[in-house]
């Protein structure tokens, strides 16, 4: 409030009296346009900040981790150490997970306003398809190889525990996250992220089997069989009707954006999951189904993989091609990164389980080619997040604009 003006000396011509005034009531000067912005930026953080941008898209970091010692432990080729390696990996995967848990604890429990615009936003939905996929991914990798480590009934029980919950959250994604983008999301234009929840019943299906050993024989084995087999073709149904609409997009809509391009490789996913699936069923089969059941399956194991692995060979040139052309254009290191881990791992799988049935140098030096692909770009993922860790841009939120300078004042005469 401007001070008051001291009284004049010179005289006043009176003037007729005016009706009384209310009084009125003194006000707060007003905040000017520095104090704001002071008090804006000394303003206290909120509860666990690191946490707010977190979302679901990191699990596949867990995944892509846990499928290299998931896939070099069936690797056809006998190379010292390599299984202490795999066991290594596989408990640094189990450790990201249970870091990734807590993180995402904090996150729905201090940002709801933010987690329930993650689940509500078209692009970031799909994700929670890999908090299925990393529970499935390190629970199987605890039969795997994790057992050499923390021995087979802590095994059989961490798998049990993650393989139930993976399905269950699967399954309710594979379901929820389709509906959402139909009733409330309304995308004009397919990505591939779409693949990501419909893949998950997949990973049930091919992790599955490794439980049956453990389970009472009879009917409570051939039921989760044929329930694997069942998530096998919901999932596999589910992506071949999505498929179709993001070819036609590549095809005849527009580009994706720089940073999506890595996320061609999801479509390896379905392709080398199923032809792991089908050779998880072969192997398991015998003994569990009765005949001709048991020999189906391992008919089925190379009638099935071998074309399915040769068309996710001709995806891979084809999505390798866009993503070179797309860092040509000046596509940077994204998160959308570990999509390069995770779906090339489930065809090394794939090729090995059809190496096991068809007994072929091909198939084994196929899978040897493929990870080391594997292996090369979970180096470089995983390098890139490190450092954007490190440096705290992984974890920023938006970038903000710039303040504007304050107005200068100046004093005139």
């Amino acid at each position: 409030m401007a001070p008051l003006a001291p009284p004049s000396a010179t005289p006043t011509t009176p003037t007729a009296p005016t009706a009384p005034t209310a009084p009125v009531t003194p006000t707060a000067p007003a905040a000017s346009t520095a104090q704001v912005a002071d008090t804006a930026e000394t303003a206290p953080a909120p509860r666990w900040a690191s946490v707010r941008h977190l979302g679901p898209n990191w699990y596949a970091s867990v995944m892509g981790t846990a499928i290299i010692a998931n896939a070099g432990a069936g690797l056809p080729l006998a190379i010292p150490g390599l299984r202490t390696v795999c066991a290594a990996v596989w408990a640094l995967s189990l450790a990201a997970l249970l870091v990734l848990l807590t993180a995402r604890a904090l996150h729905w429990t201090h940002h709801r306003d933010q987690a329930r615009a993650h689940l509500l936003d078209p692009a970031m939905a799909p994700f929670y398809g890999c908090l299925s996929m990393a529970l499935l991914a390190v629970g199987g990798g605890a039969l795997i190889v994790g057992r050499d480590w923390i021995g087979l009934p802590a095994a059989v029980a961490l798998d049990t525990v993650l393989f139930t919950a993976g399905t269950l959250i699967g399954l309710a994604a594979a379901a929820a996250v389709p509906y959402l983008m139909v009733a409330r999301h309304r995308i004009d234009e397919a990505s591939p992220v779409w693949l990501l929840p419909v893949v998950a019943p997949m990973v049930s299906a091919a992790l599955g089997p490794l439980l049956l050993p453990h389970l009472p024989a009879g009917e409570p084995r051939q039921t989760l069989l044929l329930l694997c087999y069942a998530m096998f073709g919901a999932s596999l149904l589910a992506t071949l009707v999505m498929l179709p609409l993001l070819f036609g997009r590549l095809a005849l809509g527009s580009a994706l954006p720089l940073a999506l391009t890595p996320t061609l490789f999801l479509v390896l996913g379905p392709l080398g999951q199923s032809t792991t699936a089908a050779n998880a069923f072969a192997d398991a089969a015998p003994g569990v189904l009765p005949e001709p059941y048991a020999r189906g399956f391992e008919a089925f194991a190379v009638l099935y993989g071998v074309p399915v692995i040769g068309f996710a060979l001709l995806w891979l040139v084809f999505a390798a091609a866009l993503v070179v052309r797309a860092r040509r254009r000046g596509m940077g290191f994204a998160m959308t990164f570990w999509a390069f881990t995770f779906p090339v791992g489930t065809c090394v799988t794939g090729a090995e389980g059809l190496a096991r049935h068809t007994d072929l140098a091909l198939f084994r030096w196929l899978a040897l080619a493929l990870y080391a692909l594997l292996v090369t770009a979970w180096l470089v993922a995983a390098f890139h997040t490190v450092r954007g860790l490190v440096s705290g841009t992984l974890l920023a939120g938006p970038g903000r604009a710039t303040p504007a300078p304050r107005p200068a004042t100046a004093r005139t005469t």
